[in-house]
């Protein structure tokens, strides 16, 4: 037996004994539909390919018969499921529920296939089962495997209607925004606004998550970090606006924001629908790395085969690198020294591939003996050379980086900005300006030689972002700094500029963590994959902190928490978005919640460097309060468990206990003494792990809370009217999915994935 997994092109199982086989033609872009067939297709083929031994024991008749009852039981569980969401969207609806039929009558095939009865039972008596009829099963799981794939792909392009239902909705609250003349009436609007985002956030990370290309993640991440961070400048720039409406630096500044989003808006749904919305081709610059890699691939390739390519294109491969290391030897960052040395490189590159080129004539000449080892030395030199040649870019890029956010981590001219900014000296203003915009350039000039030398298209993406983003903000700095500069009484423009300047910094800290990930690719370690973010809760530090004895982390330190940080900013997001569906806001509930979050928010700016917390002592101080805040809930929910009807409170004691637990454990964590270096870092990262591991929970316990709330609220543990299927979730089918801790609001693929993931047949010996 042999089975493969969904592929771009379909998906497909195979077995040399059986025939078994599937092609349904349909294209799977997403994790979460390939991982739902695999179980099926290998739990099925294993079915099929069962030895047709002359004597069947008892153990193997019944085992045969549990498998055929459970998989026409989970299909009957997963129609349940396709019928519900065709009931729900009219133009699906046709074809889900023809799937949906054909995938019953191929599970009832099955079932009555693999009714093989007892061993008393004479195999004679004329009934067809799986042992009389194989070419019958084969057919019957074709059938189902075709038909569960197409429901989830149909299920797939539902989710992605939503992501531009979602979309159209924020562009739609965008344009009201843009038009408003009041206070009074933006905030309400904004109010809208930000759960629009919420929801369309939870959406896309999502989606980003489930994505099979790893370019199209990138990209998709990138967008989302553009709303993320434009969110909170849409609402400062958009203040001044209001409260300065006769000036035309406040109103730059505004328009900067909306095109901005509603540009990375555009590239979220391009990347969902594989289709550009201005219908033009989009075409990636090249990396030297990506160069370079194909480069040594085609001059290995003719160990193999002397004729698969001409020496033409293999020279022009070489001048396409060489001419794209003009952007290093063109530089004017790039040192003296290392541009000759690039140079000599270069040169010594294109001689050693001429006198490749000499070698391979020969041996394609049959008049002239050319030894295996001349050809392999030729190539060895050629790989060892553009190898060098690769290593000093490498080099050139990775230290100019280095040293500017070395250059630039006081933030020296934002700080001169704001002061100038705040004495309404304009002069002031326009010099540093100008210094910002020398900044500018620069960054964005390493981050184009960063590109080069990125070593995946991931990365290659994630420093066209980094590069668009100083493009964009350096302008936009500039412009809130003159607006304050006009009116330096004014609070928010003050507070507008902060916010720019903030962006500013925190994707000099993004540059870190992103030069790190390359020299991670150069090096062979492959670390973990990047993270990204929801849309954050800015603001949110209730914390009381004490000053203790200062002990800050190290940038290498720094780095090796950055994912745990990231992680727990997105749980963050998560349990915000919970506790926003909540009509009773003041519920101590929802309260803890909103606290919990806020010190876990706060505890993930830490691992940035950012923040309030400056200290390892203030982290630990902060995590004990957290740990402390969690056993408070722990109570709260314990007496709300007492209103509940018996057969609602095992649910709610599970998670209950689960937080009590982590939470003393933190708390013990958080209190324990420790000196030196290595402990006071060990301690740090047990703390941001604890703190991980307790959100998590927060995560999961809040979603239940809010169903039991309003079933409780509607007495007697009925609901007032029948939901729809959204809202219903996955509830008519079983309850198993109430403890998955996401929004009963959000549909996904993967509420498709628990139910066909549960085909865990037993396998017949």
């Amino acid at each position: 037996m042999a089975t493969s997994p969904c592929s771009s092109s379909g998906v497909s199982s195979s077995s040399s004994s059986s025939g078994f086989s599937l092609d349904s033609g349909l294209e799977i872009k997403t994790r979460s539909v390939e991982q739902t067939l695999v179980p099926l297709v290998s739990q099925i083929t294993t079915l099929i390919n069962h030895k047709d031994k002359l004597k069947k024991s008892d153990k193997t008749l019944q085992a045969i018969q549990r498998v055929g009852q459970a998989v026409n039981q989970a299909v009957g569980r997963f129609i349940t499921v396709g019928e519900a969401i065709a009931n729900e969207n009219r133009e699906l609806k046709e074809e889900m529920s023809m799937a949906c039929i054909e995938a019953k009558r191929a599970g009832e095939t099955i079932a009555k296939l693999t009714d093989v009865g007892s061993l008393d039972q004479p195999e004679s008596d004329g009934r067809v089962t799986i042992f009389t009829d194989k070419t019958g099963v084969v057919k019957a799981a074709r059938m189902l495997l075709s038909s569960v794939t197409k429901v989830l792909v149909l299920a797939d392009r539902i989710v992605i209607k939503q992501i531009i239902s979602s979309r159209n909705k924020v562009l739609s609250t965008m344009e009201q925004l843009e038009k408003i003349g009041s206070f009074q009436e933006f905030v309400q609007i904004f109010s809208q606004f930000g759960n629009e985002m919420v929801e369309f956030a939870h959406l896309t990370g999502d989606r980003q998550n489930d994505l099979k290309d790893e370019k199209k993640k990138a990209k998709m991440a990138a967008a989302r970090a553009v709303l993320e961070k434009c969110t909170m400048m849409l609402l400062t720039a958009s203040k001044t606006c209001l409260r300065h409406p006769d000036c035309e630096s406040a109103r730059i500044n505004k328009e900067g924001v909306f095109h901005r989003m509603r540009m990375a808006l555009e590239q979220v749904v391009e990347i969902v629908t594989d289709v550009r919305l201005n219908g033009e081709v989009e075409v990636a610059p090249v990396s030297i790395y990506t160069g370079i890699k194909e480069f040594k691939s085609k001059v290995e390739g003719l160990r193999e085969n002397l004729y698969f390519l001409s020496k033409e294109s293999l020279s022009l491969m070489l001048e396409l690198i060489l001419e794209h290391t003009e952007d290093f030897t063109d530089s004017a960052y790039t040192s003296h020294e290392c541009r000759e040395h690039i140079l000599e490189l270069s040169k010594q590159t294109k001689t050693e591939l001429e006198q490749l080129v000499a070698v391979w004539m020969q041996a394609q000449n049959q008049k002239t003996k050319v030894t295996n080892e001349d050809l392999e030395l030729a190539i060895l030199k050629t790989c060892q050379c553009i190898d060098e040649l690769k290593k000093e870019l490498h080099s050139a890029a990775t230290v100019l980086v280095t040293d500017l956010l070395k250059c630039h981590a006081d933030h020296i001219v934002l700080k001169a900005l704001k002061i100038a900014g705040v004495e309404g000296n304009l002069e002031a203003v326009a010099e540093y300006a100008c210094k910002l915009s020398e900044q500018k350039e620069q960054l964005v000039e390493v981050c184009r030689l960063l590109r080069h030398v990125s070593g995946t298209e991931p990365l290659e993406i994630t420093c066209m972002h980094a590069e668009d983003t100083f493009q964009v903000t350096g302008p936009q700095i500039i412009s809130a700094a003159e607006t304050l500069a006009l009116h330096p009484s004014s609070k928010i423009a003050k507070e507008n500029l902060a916010v720019f300047c903030e962006a500013w910094e925190s994707q000099l800290s993004d540059m870190a963590i992103l030069l790190r990930e390359i020299n991670d690719v150069f090096e062979g370690r492959r670390g973990e994959k990047r993270a990204y973010l929801s849309l954050p809760r800015p603001g949110k530090h209730n914390a009381s902190l004490k000053t203790l004895k200062p002990v800050k982390l190290d940038g290498e330190e720094q780095g090796k928490i950055a994912k745990l940080g990231l992680e727990l900013r997105l749980l963050t997001s998560d349990v915000d978005s919970e506790t926003e569906k909540w009509e009773d806001q003041e519920s101590e509930i929802v309260r803890h919640g909103q606290s919990m979050s806020s010190m876990a928010y706060s505890m993930y700016l830490f691992t940035r460097g950012e923040g309030l917390l400056k200290t390892t002592q203030d982290l630990f101080h902060q995590a004990e309060v957290f740990a402390t805040a969690g056993l408070k809930l722990s109570a709260v929910l314990h007496a709300f468990s007492n209103q509940l009807e018996d057969d609602d409170k095992p649910l709610l004691l599970v998670e209950i206990d689960k937080l009590i637990s982590m939470s003393q454990q933190l708390q013990i964590t958080a209190k324990a003494p420790v000196q030196g270096k290595i402990p006071i870092f060990t301690k740090v990262d047990t703390c941001i792990l604890k703190t991980r591991g307790v959100m998590i929970v927060l995560a999961r316990v809040l979603p239940v809370c809010y169903r039991l709330q309003r079933k409780h609220k509607a007495g007697n543990g009925c609901l007032r009217s029948p939901r729809t299927w959204k809202a219903n979730r996955l509830q008519t089918v079983t309850n198993e999915d109430n403890l998955d801790g996401k929004s009963v609001e959000a549909f996904g693929v993967k509420s498709l994935e628990h139910h066909v993931a549960n085909l865990t047949f037993l396998e017949s010996k």
